[in-house]
């Protein structure tokens, strides 16, 4: 017993030396449990002359999953959500163009198009000819963009709180946005418990040295977010894709957090009404990120829907 006990105070110890003095290090080994937990491991692929990397795991055969992560985020995004997938699909989760480790150049455009063909390169450089194909909030824009640039690539259509629509109701992102306000710029270490907030119905809270990495991240590539946040909003706003939703020919799953403040749920209605093939499923108490806030709860509607196609 006493061994047991000697070996749990080391370790608590090791992981407070770890937090004070080499906070990033143990940021990275969280990152690389949880990738373990779920059976992903990074690889990356030539794209043109780009190098993307991505999280991949699960059963090799079959159709596979490839889901996209939304504006500020990774591959990571994925990475909770994952042990409820891989059981049962092969899971591929990329770093978007202008995010995580792939290229973050300013001098290149981000817009939905132009990520739309570049996603398209990529599942060609993977060999994949088909897939079912998912996003969340701006991964979710891309991904219905793309099933209806290549409806042939697109097995079924998951959107997990996606942008491109517009709603009967207004967001309190798309009202600062008419104003001119980005509400997900970060210019304060303070402003990432503002953001979780935002973001999270009920946000865990992130350790302090953890909020620092988070807000250097950000800081760090802070003129490129904004323009890549513009591009997607004045998408958003001025050219909707509401009146091409017609155009899916994708079994559809449409999954929405009923109190998200980013965009919001009436979006819902929409997407069904315009999507012929599709069905939606609203969580309660659950914000913009539906995967990482109830990630058992939406994988089981997302498995069950995936069954049946």
């Amino acid at each position: 017993m006493m061994i047991i006990l000697y070996i749990l105070g080391a370790f608590i110890l090791a992981l407070l030396a770890g937090y004070f003095i080499l906070p990033k290090a143990l940021y990275d080994l969280m990152t690389a449990l949880l990738r373990f937990r779920g059976g992903m491991r990074q690889k990356s692929v030539k794209v043109g002359d780009n190098v993307w990397p991505y999280l991949e795991g699960g059963r090799r055969d079959g159709v596979p999953m490839v889901l996209l992560h939304g504006f500020g985020g990774d591959k990571d995004n994925w990475s909770i959500y994952a042990p409820h997938i891989t059981k049962h699909l092969r899971l591929i989760a990329p770093d978007l163009p202008g995010f995580g480790e792939n290229d973050r150049s300013l001098d290149r455009d981000y817009d939905i198009a132009s990520q739309v063909h570049r996603l398209s390169a990529f599942l060609d450089a993977m060999n994949i000819p088909q897939c079912h194909i998912g996003g969340n909030s701006m991964g979710g824009f891309i991904a219905l963009q793309f099933a209806m640039e290549y409806p042939d690539k697109v097995s079924s259509l998951t959107l997990f709180n996606n942008a491109g629509v517009v709603g009967v109701d207004k967001s309190e992102l798309a009202i600062a946005a008419e104003k001119g306000e980005n509400s997900l710029a970060l210019t304060d270490l303070a402003d990432v418990d503002r953001l979780m907030a935002f973001i999270s119905y009920k946000p865990v809270p992130m350790p302090k040295n953890f909020k620092k990495i988070f807000f250097a991240e950000a800081e760090a590539h802070r003129e490129l977010l904004d323009k890549i946040f513009w591009q997607i909003a004045g998408a958003g706003i001025n050219n909707p894709l509401n009146d091409r939703l017609g155009e899916i020919a994708a079994p559809t799953l449409i999954i929405w957090g009923r109190h998200d403040r980013l965009i919001d749920v009436s979006c819902v209605s929409v997407l069904e009404t315009g999507i012929r093939n599709s069905e939606s499923f609203i969580l309660e108490e659950t914000g913009h990120v539906p995967m990482i806030e109830k990630p058992k709860e939406t994988a089981a509607r997302h498995i069950a829907f995936l069954a049946k196609h």
